[in-house]
């Protein structure tokens, strides 16, 4: 009698992984033609709509004579604060209403929930670093020097604004399963925690009770640490990596937690 085999068994793990990575990229291309023109390479607005935002603010404070506080270059201290606020607010938004808009999906026996998040997540991670790029073409090309004073204390910053970003996207995500209107409720308070992030001003030259306040948005810290890496004596005081880490992995567990433990609701929804 043949032996079955079992869940150790390395083909099998091995078929597995290829399943799972055939589905995520099969959500991945259908997210890329149904958002963007039915073609592959309407994928490119996915960053132009950041670029644009961060482009037409700096514009604004550069007509106004506004001088950086930090740095020569105001193109790079607002680079600073929003690559990684938009990387969140972009990625988290898009996220938040993934499982919604590919809703035909989950009714595949071979597709699961955290396919589409993860599958919407790769998408938008990709799409931040397209705008990193674009945004260093940039400032190199008005002469200003993009890169960071601690070239690896940038890279964990940018990496945990998108850890951020895609924990509480798959949060948000599975609550607008129950509660669609919770997607325009996140929207707006995008709006609220952009203004608190530090983005257009510097946290640490507001009084210490205001500061005090904004750092318990988590957004802020990603802005700090940026600016951190970026600038020979920053003042990082409100700068608290612990608690960004520790608020991204919470949000992250408690999606993934009621994912699992409401997946069945959801699909009878």
């Amino acid at each position: 009698m043949a032996k079955l085999p079992t869940v150790a068994d390395p083909t099998t793990l091995s078929f597995a992984v290829r399943r799972k990575v055939n589905v995520i990229h099969a959500v991945m291309l259908r997210d890329m033609r149904t958002r963007y023109f039915n073609h592959g390479l309407g994928f490119l607005l996915v960053s132009a709509w950041p670029l644009c935002h961060a482009l037409i603010l700096i514009g604004l404070y550069s007509f106004t004579g506004r001088i950086a506080p930090y740095g020569n270059s105001l193109f790079v201290f607002f680079g600073t604060g929003l690559v990684p606020t938009l990387a969140f607010m972009y990625i988290s938004r898009f996220m938040s209403i993934s499982l919604l808009m590919n809703k035909p999906l989950i009714y595949f026996p071979s597709v699961k929930m955290v396919d589409i998040l993860i599958g919407r997540a790769l998408l938008e991670v990709l799409a931040a670093f397209l705008t990193v790029a674009f945004m260093f073409g940039i400032a190199m090309s008005l002469g200003d020097d993009p890169f960071p004073l601690i070239p690896l204390e940038a890279v964990y910053a940018f990496l945990a604004s998108l850890f951020l970003a895609v924990g509480v996207g798959i949060l948000c995500g599975v609550i607008v399963m129950f509660a669609s209107f919770f997607m325009n409720v996140y929207s707006l308070s995008l709006i609220v925690l952009y203004l608190a992030s530090g983005t257009i001003f510097t946290a640490s030259a507001l009084p210490e009770q205001v500061g005090y306040m904004l750092s318990w948005n988590p957004l802020l810290h990603c802005v700090e640490w940026m600016r951190f890496a970026y600038y020979e004596g920053y003042d990082d005081r409100l700068l608290d990596r612990s608690y960004l880490l520790a608020f991204a992995l919470a949000a992250l567990c408690l999606g993934l937690t009621l994912e699992r433990l409401l997946r069945g609701k959801m699909l009878e929804s």
